[in-house]
C-alpha cells in the first residue's frame, strides 16, 4: 500500500527501513522522505513506523516480567 504519495513511499518501504535500524520517524523521514511533503499522510506513515517498529522488537510481550513490589 502506498503510504506517502509525494515520495511514493510504501508500507513495505517502511518496513524494510525498520529492519534495517530506523529507531524513530524523525529516522524514518530522513531516510525515505515520507510525511515531508503535503504532511496528509503523516499519521498513517506514523501509525505503520509505529506498527513494523513493535515487530521488529527482540521480545515478546510474554518476555516481560511484572516489577515485583515490595
Amino acid at each position: 500500500m502506498i503510504v506517502c504519495i509525494c515520495h511514493r513511499v510504501s508500507d513495505r518501504d517502511i518496513a524494510r527501513a525498520v529492519r534495517e535500524g530506523c529507531a524513530s520517524f524523525e529516522d524514518l523521514q530522513d531516510e525515505l522522505r515520507v510525511a515531508t511533503g503535503c504532511g496528509r499522510c503523516r499519521d498513517c506513515a506514523c501509525e505503520t513506523f509505529q506498527a513494523h517498529s513493535l515487530q521488529a522488537l527482540p521480545w515478546t510481550a510474554a518476555d516481560v516480567q511484572p516489577a515485583a513490589r515490595g
